[in-house]
């Protein structure tokens, strides 16, 4: 029976980029050995675009390196399906709103269509389901709690029927952002103006006009919680005081994040002590936009592209800076994760009948990959240098078995490697590689040596042509022979 290795200890030297402070710090969790980790979710009224691939991906590679470092994580990501306002401000109408009179739907079917959408589009991407995945509609209660303590302690008022936040009653409101509140631009329609005292105030709660078919019953009327209000009474309900990471994409830093620290603090409670922000992506050097025609769903890049190809070129960039999706960094990826996957595929081949013992020389080339590979996530969650560890394991892994054989204990732990680093933490090779594909793969190479026995068999007996005609067979499905001094090899 295989034991189990010992659980790791929670490593001491993670180093993040905080946004609040704009610099790089020693994480330092609230509970020793636990990470509580909230994302801001999407919204679900329609289908999910490569903006949230990136976040997503992004926040799943940190969430498994905090895993793969020792820490026990709860990792929150809440759903969006009521408050989101058009113009992301406290004008315009609900996206939910808008989306269900469109598509002739109940509110609620609108989000559930495109929940189950964006949880599809995510198990595709291999993105880890959320520790707990919250839904705004959900926790009106909560939200109307934390609204009441705001007015309690004067920092929020009602009038006509909807609650603002006081931003002048805050000073420390934009300190996330970096912006000064009367440097802020006052873009505010007159009607709107007419309600607040001041025109940057942000809506907490707003009034359900009449035939607004999203509302519920309030100690202020009947309305509907604003968008900022759910993020900050989810957080705080699931991950507690003073919890460890708030993450979210770069575009949601300001008014969003802005006004859930404001919010959250000013009602009396300790908030996120790290903020981490991804970058955008573009495509063709453009930010991608629907106005400029270059809008992709995942959906639409899925049905071009396989999906750990997807994810390989998300992760071969650094989560803080812009990812370019063209044809050429598409063929990129596709290039990279092949020679990933081919030397892993080359290991698991040779493992049955590899001689016992180890390879020395080779074994302290891997270990020091793998450190390669942690120092870089160690590091602010550096994927590009994680992945070109990954590199430098195949290169010197490939130059071992292009030699002669390479004893079973060391390929297995070079197949450790690959599957700990590249199939746990950055969450490659999906579906094809992991442990409970072992059986599966040995029985593939199992029938292989069947066909390149009968292959040979051909050869010997100078039927040529059957020979050829099984070896494009087998190019056709994917699978690469190939004539070698050491005898003939295959790959996938």
């Amino acid at each position: 029976m295989t034991q189990r290795p010992e659980p790791r200890l929670p490593d001491p030297n993670i180093v993040l980029y905080d946004t609040l402070t704009r610099q790089k710090v020693t994480f330092e969790p609230t509970t020793p050995g636990r990470v509580g980790m909230y994302l801001c979710g999407p919204t679900v009224y329609s289908d999910a675009h490569l903006g949230h691939a990136k976040k997503e991906v992004a926040f799943d590679v940190i969430r498994r390196a905090f895993t793969h470092f020792g820490y026990k994580v709860r990792y929150v990501a809440n759903i969006t399906d009521v408050g989101h306002l058009q113009n992301d401000s406290d004008d315009g109408e609900d996206k939910m709103l808008a989306r269900a009179r469109l598509e002739q739907l109940e509110p609620m079917e609108v989000a559930d269509k495109y929940m189950w959408s964006f949880v599809k589009d995510m198990e595709a991407l291999n993105v880890l389901k959320p520790s707990i995945n919250p839904r705004a509609t959900g926790h009106i209660g909560e939200q109307i709690a934390l609204i009441e303590e705001l007015i309690e302690r004067g920092h929020a008022y009602e009038s006509a029927g909807s609650v603002y936040f006081d931003v002048r009653s805050w000073p420390e409101y934009g300190k996330l952002s970096g912006r000064k509140l009367d440097d802020q631009e006052e873009g505010v329609r007159e009607a709107v103006r007419e309600e607040k005292r001041d025109p940057r105030d942000f809506a907490l709660w707003k009034n359900a006009e009449p035939g607004h078919i999203m509302r519920w019953e309030s100690p202020w009327g009947v309305g509907f919680p604003g968008w900022h209000i759910e993020c900050s009474a989810m957080s705080l309900k699931y991950l507690g005081e003073g919890f460890d990471i708030h993450g979210g994409g770069l575009d949601l830093q300001f008014p969003h994040h802005e006004a859930e620290i404001a919010q959250a603090e000013a009602a009396g409670h300790a908030f996120a002590r790290y903020w981490m922000h991804n970058n955008m992506l573009t495509i063709g050097g453009e930010k991608m936009s629907k106005s400029k025609g270059n809008f992709l769903t995942i959906q639409d890049v899925l049905a071009q592209h396989d999906a750990m190809v997807v994810r390989f070129l998300l992760v071969g960039s650094h989560y803080r800076s812009i990812t370019e999706f063209s044809d050429a960094a598409f063929e990129s990826a596709r290039s990279g994760y092949r020679r990933l996957t081919e030397a892993l595929h080359e290991v698991e081949r040779r493992l049955p009948n590899a001689p016992a013992g180890q390879n020395a020389a080779l074994d302290a080339k891997i270990a020091a990959h793998v450190q390669a590979f942690e120092d870089a996530l160690r590091d602010d969650f550096n994927t590009p240098k994680a992945v070109a560890a990954l590199f430098g394991l195949t290169t010197d892994l490939n130059a071992a078995l292009n030699t002669g054989e390479v004893p079973r204990g060391t390929l297995e732990a070079a197949r450790a490697a690959y599957r700990d680093l590249g199939g746990e933490v950055l969450g490659l090779f999906a579906g094809g590689s992991g442990p409970a594909q072992s059986d599966d793969s040995q029985v593939v190479s199992a029938l292989m040596d069947l066909v390149l026995k009968a292959r040979q068999n051909y050869r010997l007996n100078k039927q040529y042509a059957e020979a050829d005609e099984l070896r494009d067979t087998l190019t056709k499905v994917g699978v690469t022979v190939e004539d070698t001094k050491e005898g003939v090899r295959w790959k996938r």
